[in-house]
């Protein structure tokens, strides 16, 4: 250990009133959950006003019309999928070009860039946060697919919405090995005068269908 760090463990471990790294406790005080169960009305409708000042697009539908609200969505054109998406929710693609990414057989960044779309399911969601947070699960996929093409068309069932960020992270962390995406609204950046640059760093729009 770099003499820099241990003085600096030490004038906190001082600071907290400890004298050895084993005693040395940080108080958590924050909330660990909230007061509204998970996929309540509550929650949903918290979810729904943070995408939406975000700038998100948000789709409240049953499971039975996901179908035809992806097929609205995307229209003609192309569409790239991970391998454990729900075939159900493509039944209505017939004109679309679907194509499948996997880690087996990944497409390169350039064939994602021709791609217009991509469909994911999703881990979980932070009403309080408005965030969406995707798991690299046979559903989700690849981060790349989430990050290069224009539009991204996310499906997040109504009990995978949760409230506070505590809650999301004592679910993720069942798998820590798996890579996160957080996601909180469409890529956008406000770096250059504060001028709002929406898909720099990602995709420019973001579909969210709440299926209950």
């Amino acid at each position: 250990m770099s003499d820099a760090r241990t003085e600096m463990l030490s004038r906190i471990r001082t600071a907290l009133g400890t004298s050895t790294p084993e005693a040395t406790s940080v108080p958590r005080e924050y909330r660990a959950a909230g007061e509204h169960a998970a996929g309540s009305a509550e929650v949903l409708e918290v979810l729904v006003d943070r995408l939406v000042d975000y700038k998100a697009h948000v789709h409240q539908v049953a499971a039975a019309d996901l179908p035809g609200l992806l097929a609205e969505l995307l229209g003609p054109g192309s569409v790239v999928v991970p391998p454990g998406i729900d075939a159900a929710w493509l039944a209505g693609l017939a004109e679309v070009e679907v194509r499948t990414d996997s880690r087996e057989a990944p497409l390169s960044a350039v064939e994602l860039d021709g791609i217009d779309a991509v469909v994911t399911a999703a881990r979980v969601a932070v009403a309080e946060t408005g965030t969406i947070v995707l798991d690299g699960e046979p559903d989700q996929g690849r981060r790349a697919i989430s990050l290069v093409p224009d539009v991204h068309v996310c499906v997040v069932r109504t009990d995978q919405v949760v409230q506070t960020v505590p809650e999301a992270v004592r679910l993720l962390d069942a798998d820590p090995g798996r890579p996160l995406t957080w996601i909180s609204g469409p890529s956008a950046t406000s770096d250059i005068e504060l001028d709002r640059v929406e898909g720099v760093h990602g995709p420019r729009t973001l579909h969210v269908a709440l299926v209950s």
